[in-house]
């Protein structure tokens, strides 16, 4: 994990909730609020450590919070959660397989709202849900099951096109001692 890396992860952070709040196409076309940062939770929390997974959900749930109805902190929680699940089962998942980022998206996608929901219902929040959140919530579930390897592709793209790549092995072994000087004569 490298500084860059990071800088990325928080730069994509605040693109998302850009793009959120500032295009309305996709939402006027389907009639849902698209709602990225459970995806990027996904790459994140198979990609980094649990400290990262934790400093982006705060960021990305302040954010969010600060542009959308939602208290001030709601989203902290449900996003932390759902990374901290992925983070923590990540040796168990196929993470570079799109199906399996797919899934993990739809899951992270349908699992955020519902907890923010259960938050704001417990500090005495009453939050509009009708039978039109249904339809929302299914197409946030499916537009972040579909973005979550996309963060993928571009991640890779990104950190391929922008960093150095790895170092290859040489032919030396570091363990081999290597004898200079000439052969004694007997």
């Amino acid at each position: 994990m490298n500084t860059f890396h990071l800088i990325l992860i928080f730069l994509a952070a605040f693109l998302a909730v850009f793009f959120q709040a500032v295009v309305d196409t996709p939402r006027a076309f389907v009639g849902a609020q698209v709602d990225l940062l459970p995806s990027l939770m996904v790459y994140v929390s198979l990609s980094c450590g649990l400290t990262v997974v934790a400093a982006a959900a705060a960021a990305g749930g302040l954010l969010h919070d600060s542009l959308s109805a939602n208290s001030l902190g709601t989203s902290i929680l449900p996003l932390f959660l759902v990374g901290f699940v992925i983070q923590r089962y990540r040796g168990l998942i196929l993470r570079d397989q799109t199906y399996a980022q797919f899934i993990l998206g739809l899951a992270a996608s349908a699992a955020a709202p519902v907890l923010a929901w259960i938050i704001l219902v417990n500090v005495d929040t009453n939050p509009l849900v009708g039978w039109q959140s249904a339809w929302q919530w299914f197409v946030m579930t499916l537009l972040g099951g579909v973005a979550a390897p996309l963060w993928f592709r571009l991640f890779g793209w990104a950190l391929g096109a922008l960093t150095y790549p790895p170092l290859s092995e040489t032919g030396f072994r570091h363990e081999r001692e290597i004898k200079r000087g000439r052969k004694p004569i007997r």
